[in-house]
């Protein structure tokens, strides 16, 4: 399938590992240029190395912390225009509310919400004044499975799932897309954490996590493909129609509440 994404240009956000890095190289494979931004220039480094002698697209690294005051404005002047933007960098910490400290819980939201706003804000107006554009928030499917162990995370991406449905309902009156995704437990290194703690609280033992996949649909996270492949596909042509919706990759466990 022709996606036509050849030629483009995509901002990813939270590039250096897990679902960003498998971004970095999917959008790649299609042709796309890429910007790429996390905090960690080493591993942007070594992805920009295999990504430029894997295809022929253009590979900008932009290491700095989003977190940092004036650092989106910052970032969207030294990176340009753009065709594509992938809100993706972020983890809220996980915990119940007497376990999340004012300043961890702002610290994550500063970075996962109030980030992924204020590029939206800056890159909205640019792909307006340019006439098209598409933008996709990563967000999570705790937005819409309401975990008390998560309070900080499920309460913050619930926002942003309003947030996105809000901007994107009427973005095509501009021509621009906005769209996100909900993924459930990944196979990264931040979900095998998660697991590792919540082992520790309900089992009394970290290292009894692979038990806990047991409950997941097929016994295990999404791979890591099946969330980023949905991404390049929405931020493409063939999506065309596609605006002010969340789209959900966990296997169906955000579908298994009970009305009673």
């Amino acid at each position: 399938m022709d996606l036509k994404l050849d030629g483009q240009t995509a901002l990813i956000t939270g590039a250096s590992q897990g679902i960003g890095k498998e971004l970095a190289t999917s959008f790649a494979l299609e042709g796309v240029h890429l910007h790429l931004t996390a905090r960690n220039t080493a591993s942007l480094e070594s992805i920009k190395v295999k990504l430029e002698g894997d295809s022929k697209v253009q590979v900008h690294l932009h290491p700095l912390d989003l977190t940092e005051k004036g650092a989106c404005e910052s970032l969207s002047e030294a990176v340009g225009d753009i065709d594509i933007l992938i809100n993706n960098a972020g983890a809220i910490p996980s915990g119940l509310l007497s376990e999340i400290h004012e300043k961890s819980w702002r610290d994550g939201w500063e970075l996962k919400v109030m980030g992924y706003i204020n590029l939206c804000r800056i890159y909205y107006e640019r792909m307006k004044n340019n006439g098209s554009g598409v933008i996709i928030n990563n967000i999570g499917n705790s937005g819409e499975v309401f975990d008390p162990k998560y309070i900080a995370g499920t309460t913050g991406n619930a926002g942003l799932m309003a947030f996105t449905r809000a901007l994107g309902g009427h973005s095509l009156n501009d021509n621009i897309r906005v769209v996100g995704v909900n993924p459930g437990p990944v196979d990264t290194g931040r979900i095998y954490s998660m697991l590792k703690k919540r082992a520790a609280d309900v089992l009394g033992d970290a290292d009894r996590y692979k038990e806990l996949l047991e409950t997941y649909p097929l016994k295990r996270p999404a791979h890591i493909h099946e969330v980023a492949d949905l991404m390049v596909f929405l931020a493409s042509y063939r999506a065309g129609y596609t605006s002010g919706t969340i789209y959900t990759v966990d296997g169906g466990i955000s579908s298994r509440q009970s009305i009673i």
